[in-house]
């Protein structure tokens, strides 16, 4: 890892949340390929730590992140070179399948506008709150590619087949009002006020059993490919070590003597 990504993406944790910036405003948050070795290294190191129990994916400046930046990359060599690109690819600790993986809830702070890969990754994760002057800009066809990060397997399942068809085939940038009135932002609120109510959300995230919370959210991924049967049994075998758990020990005192549990996760 170099020192020029960990200034290009900064780690923060406070209250139990970890907070990840793409601090390049000068490029608009475009990422590097160090930027998406240390983004995937940073959701897996607070996916690991106990004490994390929400991520928050933001950026600085004016921008959320305006897509990868290939100056540089083996493909825009290979473009220069007039070479093919390679055809396989080992995505399993990319960023956007990390993403997918994580059992600590995220939520996309969209503090400026996100395209191309930037659109893909505030897509994957859990929560999304915009700020009323960001854009999603789906570019994807107007550059000669797919959404190569997620997108065509998240969209689709957002907002249904044919709105989502839409945007991507015509490449269509979408304004916040609208991004909230297709439900596919959370909450759109004033441009100074995104990491406020990102964090807001992420607390109250925080304030729960996170075993629970992070049970939930397994639970719901696996239930995008299940039938009702099959998920019904599954979550009764993650209700078992639950039940053994001594938060659930804590939730179920803290209600009958009426007062705010205070969760350990353990």
């Amino acid at each position: 890892m170099s020192d020029q990504s960990e200034n290009e993406v900064l780690y923060e944790i406070n209250q139990h949340v970890a907070t990840i910036t793409f601090n390049r405003a000068e490029k608009q948050n475009t990422i590097s390929g160090p930027m998406l070795n240390r983004l995937s290294e940073l959701m897996l190191k607070a996916d690991a730590d106990p004490e994390i129990r929400a991520i928050v994916i933001t950026g600085s400046g004016k921008f959320f992140c305006a897509g990868l930046d290939l100056r540089g990359s083996d493909i825009s060599k290979n473009l220069a070179t007039n070479k093919k690109s390679p055809v396989t690819l080992d995505l399993k600790n990319t960023p956007p399948t990390v993403l997918h993986n994580l059992d600590t809830p995220t939520i996309a702070a969209i503090n400026g506008s996100a395209a191309g890969y930037g659109m893909d990754l505030a897509l994957g994760c859990d929560i999304r709150v915009m700020a009323d002057n960001a854009k999603l800009a789906a570019a994807f066809t107007a550059r000669g590619v797919v959404p190569e990060s997620g997108g065509t397997w998240i969209l689709p399942r957002l907002i249904g087949w044919a709105k989502a068809s839409e945007i991507i085939f015509t490449g269509k940038t979408l304004l916040a009002e609208e991004c909230l009135e297709l439900g596919l932002v959370s909450h759109m609120v004033n441009n100074n006020e995104v990491g406020e109510k990102s964090l807001e959300i992420a607390r109250q995230i925080s304030s729960r059993a996170p075993l629970a919370v992070q049970a939930s959210k397994r639970m719901m991924r696996m239930g995008m490919n299940e039938n009702f049967n099959d998920h019904v049994h599954h979550v009764f075998l993650q209700l078992l070590p639950l039940f053994q758990s001594d938060d659930f020990a804590e939730g179920m005192a803290s209600f009958m003597e009426k007062r705010e549990a205070e969760f350990k996760g353990k």
